[in-house]
C-alpha cells in the first residue's frame, strides 16, 4: 500500500513553470523548489509503525514456595521502522530544468519532477519556440552588450525613427526566415512542409544557430525601445548581442537593459508560479493541466499506432 507521502509525490510528477526573477541564478531557483517540495511531501502523516509480538516471562508465587514461570504476550512497535529512527520517507526529490535563464534574465523557467524529466526531452524534441521581450536603450555600447557592462562608446540617436527601426527588424527577420528553411531539411514545395507550417512545427532539424521566427517593436520612446521576439536555439547572450547589432545597423549604438522570457512552448507567464507559490500544493495545481495534456497525447499516439498496425504499416 502506498504511503500518503508517495501518493503526494505521484501527483507532483510532471512539468510546470516558475517565474525566475532577474539577478537570481537558475540553480538557486531549482534548489529552492526542490527543498519546498521535499518539505511538503515529508509533512504528510506517516503510516502507523508496524508491530510485532513479544513474549515476556513473569515469575509468580509466594515466599518459601516454588516459583511458577508464566508467559505473557504483548504487542510492541518495531523501532527499526519508526520515523525517528529511519528518518523521513523521501531524502531527495530531483527537479529537472528546461531551457535555462542566466542571472541577468527573468521570466518563464520550465521545471520537471519525476516523469517530467522525460517529458522535458519530448517537449524540446518537438521544436517549440520561445518568446522574449527585450528592453533596449540607444546611445551606449558596452563590453558585454548589457547596461551593466563597461562603457566602450557613446553615440547620438536623434536620427533614429520607428520606421527605420522597423525596416531593420524586417531585414533581420527575412534573413532568419531563409536560415530556418535551410536548416529545416524539408522540401518547401511538399505537402509535408505545408502541414508542418499549418501546425506550427516547421523549424530547424537538429542543431543550428539561433533563428528568429518573429521580430517586432512594441514600444518606441527614444532612447528606450522594447522588442518582442520568437526564436529557436537562442541564448540570452545572443539576444543581448542582437540589440547591439540593431544599434549598429541604425548607425548608432544600443545596450540591452533586460531580457524577459514570456513563453516557452506551451508555458506562459500567466501560468508561471511566483516566489511564494513554490510549494507542493501550488505545484500540484500547476502540474494538473500538463498531466491531462500528456494523457491525451499518449492516448492519441496509441490510437495512431493501433491504426497503423491494423492497416499493416
Amino acid at each position: 500500500m502506498a504511503t500518503p507521502a508517495t501518493r503526494v509525490f505521484r501527483r507532483l510528477e510532471g512539468l510546470f513553470s516558475v517565474y525566475k526573477p532577474p539577478g537570481v541564478h537558475w540553480k538557486l531557483v531549482r534548489d529552492t523548489v526542490e527543498t519546498n517540495l521535499l518539505k511538503g511531501v515529508n509533512s504528510e502523516p506517516s503510516l502507523p509503525s508496524p508491530q510485532h509480538f513479544k513474549f515476556l516471562a513473569e515469575s509468580s508465587g509466594a515466599k518459601n514456595t516454588c516459583n511458577e514461570l508464566t508467559i505473557s504476550v504483548s504487542r510492541v512497535p518495531v523501532l527499526a521502522k519508526h520515523p525517528l529512527v529511519c528518518g523521513p520517507e523521501f531524502q531527495h526529490i530531483k527537479v529537472a530544468v528546461g531551457h535555462r535563464l542566466d542571472a541577468f534574465s527573468s521570466g518563464v523557467l520550465v521545471l520537471g519532477v519525476g516523469s517530467g524529466n522525460k517529458a522535458l526531452n519530448e517537449l524540446y524534441k518537438s521544436r517549440v519556440t520561445r518568446d522574449y521581450t527585450l528592453e533596449g536603450e540607444f546611445g551606449t555600447a558596452t563590453d558585454n552588450f548589457c547596461h551593466t557592462g563597461r562603457v566602450w562608446e557613446r553615440s547620438t540617436y536623434d536620427h533614429i525613427t520607428q520606421d527605420k527601426l522597423e525596416s531593420v527588424l524586417a531585414m533581420l527577420q527575412g534573413a532568419n526566415q531563409k536560415a530556418m528553411l535551410m536548416y529545416s531539411n524539408v522540401d518547401m514545395q511538399s505537402q509535408e512542409a505545408y502541414e508542418m507550417a499549418v501546425q506550427g512545427t516547421l523549424g530547424p532539424d537538429g542543431k543550428s544557430g539561433p533563428i528568429l521566427t518573429g521580430l517586432r517593436c512594441i514600444r518606441f520612446q527614444p532612447p528606450h525601445f522594447t522588442l518582442e521576439i520568437q526564436c529557436f536555439n537562442e541564448t540570452q547572450k545572443y539576444l543581448c548581442k542582437l540589440v547591439h547589432e540593431i544599434g549598429l545597423e541604425l548607425r548608432s549604438t544600443a545596450v540591452c537593459k533586460g531580457v524577459r522570457r514570456i513563453r516557452d512552448g506551451p508555458f506562459t507567464l500567466q501560468g508561471a508560479l511566483i516566489r511564494h507559490q513554490w510549494t507542493a500544493s501550488d505545484v500540484e495545481l500547476a502540474i494538473k493541466p500538463h498531466q491531462n495534456l500528456t494523457k491525451k497525447h499518449r492516448s492519441h499516439s496509441q490510437y495512431q499506432s493501433r491504426g497503423m498496425s491494423w492497416m499493416g504499416i
